[in-house]
């Protein structure tokens, strides 16, 4: 019954893709396929030289617009390449992706930064999609869940429930994303599971029943059908096969 009031969520992250061009084109291309796809919402985060064309094609449509990062800071100012909240409603976006492991690991992105970066969002009327995961070399020491635990709490510190109530979380084993290895459908579970666990504990079952999670990490047109039959499994943050706009919709489109 719970997860009927979830609404699915199936993101694409173009990451370091596509020049303007290219995403115009894949963004004409993807909207008839996935024109009466309304059992999920359907969102893209093109490269941020994309995004207000990108938007422009998609306006009227069923598609949301993400950025793949997001400006801690909510007033403009002496930021050198930073790009603010207020920037990217302004481009057309509606979604931040937050905290990527890519991020985390290439740019040193700390816990403490994702939650401003969480309230920066927030604070400009965007739907965060927060990233959280262990390393492979976290989960060959079982320590998943401790890993995942922290990034939740510390990430999501000091948030109120109604604030909490208006964020996804994207869960992305790390040493699954872009190596073509994919959790099992019984793994991504009980760590989705355990994910809701630890927002019950912080916020209440009420909100935790709420928030939408995400499994990200090599889903494929092959593999999310599975995967969303899961319960705890609100959709998917998809990298690579959101490049080709057949494919995506085919992960859009997955079997019900």
């Amino acid at each position: 019954m719970l997860r009927l009031k979830r609404k699915p969520v199936i993101a694409g992250n173009w990451k370091m893709n596509k020049i303007v061009g290219e995403s115009v084109a894949t963004v004409i291309e993807l909207k008839p396929r996935v024109a009466n796809s309304n059992h999920c919402e359907i969102v893209i985060a093109p490269p941020f030289t994309a995004l207000k064309a990108v938007a422009d094609r998609a306006e009227g449509s069923n598609l949301g617009i993400a950025s793949q990062d997001i400006a801690p800071d909510t007033k403009q100012g002496a930021h050198t390449g930073a790009i603010s909240g207020d920037m990217l409603r302004d481009a057309g976006c509606s979604y931040a992706i937050i905290g990527h492991s890519e991020r985390r690991q290439y740019d040193n992105e700390t816990d403490g930064l994702v939650n401003q970066k969480i309230l920066a969002a927030l604070h400009f009327g965007l739907i965060p999609i927060v990233c959280v995961g262990e390393s492979l070399e976290e989960r060959e020491a079982g320590r998943e869940e401790e890993v995942v635990r922290g990034q939740i709490n510390r990430g999501l510190s000091e948030l109120t429930e109604d604030k909490v109530t208006r964020i996804i979380i994207a869960y992305e084993p790390v040493w699954a994303i872009g190596t073509g290895r994919t959790a099992t459908p019984i793994q991504a579970q009980s760590m989705h599971a355990f994910a809701r666990h630890c927002l019950s504990e912080g916020f209440g079952s009420e909100v935790s029943e709420s928030v939408r999670i995400l499994y990200g990490g090599s889903v494929k047109p092959d593999n999310i059908s599975e995967l969303m039959r899961q319960p705890d499994i609100d959709g998917a943050l998809v990298g690579g096969a959101s490049l080709d706009a057949s494919g995506f919709a085919r992960i859009v489109e997955y079997e019900r």
